[in-house]
């Protein structure tokens, strides 16, 4: 049974990031939020997993973690983390996170390097490259002080933003991991040149990197590499289920009709989600059934596209009663809320991205038991059996036609909605998850290779391949 010891941490309510970047950290005693209880775990993943999870954080008793992102709110990884650092801080591992602070240039900077890793024309300038290298330096000069008197074992850097940190803060006892979570292809970076020479520099910081798939792998880089997909966290609240008396108000506040099925479509304003297909399968499916769509993200700190996005989204929809673009609460608690509320009274979901590292909004949806219209691309179909566990679409025309099938024959839908459960219950929730992080921390740090790890000096190769 799980031993007394690993008990939840309660969520002292407080203001975050601090001043210094600290997002939640035991030593400073922030703890802005919380997870359930290792044991009400136990009847979505059961005892024996939830044990294993304690004997592996036993095996790491004593190190401190440090994860580094750029927002605390606003996107997959901050999900993902207000969820992982507390449930590794409740078994007994020091688990700190923290974000860098920049300029807007930095962050323009930062997405559009982004974007070039995920396929879009063009290279990094000089001029690029001199506000990145800047700006890390300043970050760097700014929180070594701190950075040493922690003095983490373990460190995990999230995503493109922070990357170039290690050159500048690591020390030779530290370990540190890449996380990438993006929509990252070895072909995208070897077909540019500076693109490949600006990352493959910063390489030799790192003991180790971790993608969301194989098909991510850069195998030319000479590190380790593992494999491990993201998660959702199935008793936070914007997973926990709902009953219809939490999820009328939410669409009572935003004048939304629950009698007209609802298509809902949830994300970031980016370029890459696919919006504009959503709300044009929205209006030619509306010509042969009653329906009504919304179109809802946030904006996050480290994304200077969003806006300029949602304005476009606004201007090109006004006057549409049945078309709802939503900006959801910078209150995370009050966003996690209505976004559940918004996919559990979908009738579809739509998220039909174009690039995608994983696509969470997705493993949410499947959580819900609904039925997902999206498209194959990135590490989708290592959620997405089309027609078992949702649909794949390649134009907005053909999710139209899915639309309205689906909405005529509802039996249909819950019977892939139902495998979508239990597709996610058996491959993507966090418990399981947070035993590979712990496997890799102990291969980095006791130099043990766990039986169940996945590790990789190998080239992968792209899903669409390996099934031909």
């Amino acid at each position: 049974m799980v031993e007394d010891m690993f008990r939840p941490i309660e969520p002292v309510r407080g203001n975050y990031p601090l001043e210094d970047g600290i997002v939640y950290s035991s030593r400073k005693e922030l703890y802005p939020f919380s997870v359930s209880a290792l044991e009400d775990y136990i009847p979505l993943v059961g005892e024996e997993k939830i044990e294993k999870v304690q004997r592996l954080a036993q095996k790491l008793k004593g190190i401190k973690v440090l994860e580094v992102n750029s927002c605390a709110r606003g996107g997959g990884v901050a999900e993902m983390l207000r969820s992982q650092v507390p449930f590794m801080n409740q078994l007994g591992i020091e688990d700190e996170w923290k974000v860098i602070c920049g300029k807007e240039s930095f962050f323009q900077v930062t997405k559009e390097i982004h974007n070039l890793l995920q396929g879009k024309k063009g290279t990094i300038t000089p001029h690029m490259l001199r506000i990145y290298q800047r700006t890390l330096i300043e970050v760097a000069q700014f929180h070594s002080e701190e950075h040493n008197k922690y003095s983490p074992d373990v460190e995990i850097v999230h995503d493109p933003q922070p990357f170039g940190l290690s050159r500048y803060l690591k020390e030779d006892k530290e370990k540190w991991l890449w996380r990438c979570h993006i929509d990252i292809e070895e072909e995208t970076l070897e077909s540019n040149p500076v693109l490949w020479q600006f990352f493959s520099s910063w390489v030799d910081f790192y003991n180790a990197a971790m993608f969301s798939g194989a098909h991510y792998v850069i195998h030319r880089w000479p590190l380790p590499k593992f494999i491990s997909p993201p998660f959702i966290d199935p008793l936070s609240t914007k997973n926990r289920d709902l009953g219809f008396d939490e999820i009328a108000p939410v669409l009572e506040k935003y004048q939304i009709d629950s009698s007209i099925p609802l298509l809902v479509h949830i994300g970031r304003f980016d370029p890459w989600k696919g919006i504009d297909t959503s709300i044009k399968a929205y209006k030619l499916a509306r010509e042969e059934v009653k329906c009504q769509l919304i179109i809802a993200g946030n904006m996050a700190s480290d994304d200077p596209e969003g806006k300029g996005i949602f304005d476009k989204i606004c201007e090109d929809t006004k006057g549409d009663p049945n078309l709802h673009v939503i900006i959801l609460a910078d209150d995370t608690e009050v966003n996690a809320l209505e976004v559940n509320a918004f996919q559990r009274a979908a009738r579809v979901i739509l998220q039909p991205s174009t690039k995608e590292g994983f696509g969470l909004v997705i493993t949410e949806a499947m959580w819900k038991k609904k039925p997902v219209i999206t498209r194959e691309v990135g590490s989708i179909p290592l959620q997405i059996r089309s027609g078992e566990t949702g649909f794949f679409i390649s134009s907005a025309k053909k999710a139209a036609r899915r639309i309205v099938h689906l909405l005529n024959n509802p039996r249909e839908a819950e019977m892939v909605g139902d495998k979508a459960h239990q597709y996610v219950r058996e491959h993507f929730l966090m418990p399981d998850r947070i035993a590979d992080y712990l496997r890799v921390f102990n291969q980095m740090v006791n130099d043990e290779l766990d039986e169940d790890s996945i590790i990789s000096y190998h080239p992968w190769y792209k899903l669409r391949k390996r099934r031909a």
